[in-house]
């Protein structure tokens, strides 16, 4: 695509999920996503798809509020991808300006572009904070996108980034996030250490109908681990709910296994997420940590979360930088 006005300030949005900002929020929040056919296709067809969406919700908010409510309140996933993108658009120089998508709570797609053409954004670098591609996350996100700009926007030119699980720089990130991990083991504990990589599970027939999301994860673990070096690792899928055939083995399998072999020291690194919320902090900071303790396993630590690194954020702003040479 031609830049026709190298002058003019460039939008970096950066694309997440969203979670809710207050208790309240849980509910509503938990519809926006049951009802999003692109994540989850309920029975009976898409007619039907509001109605269970807002059972679902009903039903699940109360496990859910508490679960947020021991984290704080609140999710922190807008406050992250915030500063990611201020971080990131802070490296690239004074013509880039930072905006947030959410897909499922605000700010969502609609606000971002409103904001841009109120600023006089013209183009923009849209980002997703998905590493690993699927439809079901970056692939639902840039459609919202994409639907928000031809209606609120139709003269921005913009180019997305749907995936980067392996940009060097973003290995080198999560390959420090590790070896800060194993440090927090007693050093005599260090060379037993067995590394267990967590990535949010999928329902197998998008793996079926092709979705590339677990070459994606393999790739992403498999560059990391040659930077970190010759050790013993696992993969496991995390967050898995419903009656539908899942993306195996399950994270909590894979902690039974280990218990089972007697291993006694146990590194969780979150491989598909870039920041900290619901499913570090509370799944496995709260959830994965006691049910690994009561099987045996005394020493169980998680990776810290990429979030503020400034080695993350100059990664993504090299990779936007990237696509930004590739547009002039």
């Amino acid at each position: 695509m031609k830049d026709d006005n190298p002058g003019s300030p460039i939008g970096i949005v950066l694309l997440n999920m969203g979670g809710p900002d207050a208790l309240e929020a849980v509910e509503p929040f938990l519809y926006n996503l049951f009802s999003d056919r692109d994540l989850i296709q309920l029975p009976l067809g898409a007619l039907l798809q509001k109605p269970f969406a807002r059972l679902i919700s009903r039903r699940r908010a109360k496990m859910v509020v508490e679960n947020y409510r021991a984290i704080g309140g609140k999710s922190p996933l807008l406050r992250w991808t915030s500063v990611q993108a201020q971080g990131i658009a802070a490296r690239l120089g004074s013509a880039f300006r930072p905006y947030v998508a959410m897909r499922y709570w605000a700010p969502r797609a609609d606000e971002a572009v409103a904001r841009m053409k109120a600023d006089g954004v013209e183009r923009a670098v849209v980002l997703s904070m998905y590493p690993h591609y699927t439809g079901a996350t970056t692939g639902s996100s840039v459609k919202d996108f994409r639907r928000a700009a031809v209606t609120l926007h139709p003269n921005l030119k913009y180019r997305v980034i749907e995936q980067w699980y392996d940009w060097p720089g973003y290995l080198d990130a999560l390959a420090l996030c590790v070896r800060e991990g194993l440090e927090s083991f007693p050093e005599e504990l260090r060379p037993l250490v067995q590394i267990l990589f967590s990535a949010h599970a999928l329902p197998q027939k998008f793996i079926d109908r092709g979705d590339p999301y677990l070459e994606h994860v393999l790739d992403t673990t498999r560059g990391v681990m040659k930077r970190v070096g010759n050790r013993s690792w696992r993969l496991g899928f995390q967050s898995r709910s419903g009656p539908v055939k899942w993306m195996e083995p399950d994270t909590v399998e894979v902690i039974d296994q280990l218990a089972a072999e007697g291993r006694q020291a146990v590194l969780l690194v979150p491989i598909s997420f870039v920041s900290d919320h619901i499913e570090t902090l509370h799944e496995i900071d709260i959830e994965y940590r006691a049910h690994a303790r009561a099987k045996g396993i005394a020493h169980f630590a998680r990776s810290p979360s990429l979030n503020d690194r400034p080695e993350f954020l100059t990664a993504m702003a090299d990779l936007v930088r990237q696509e930004v040479e590739n547009w002039r």
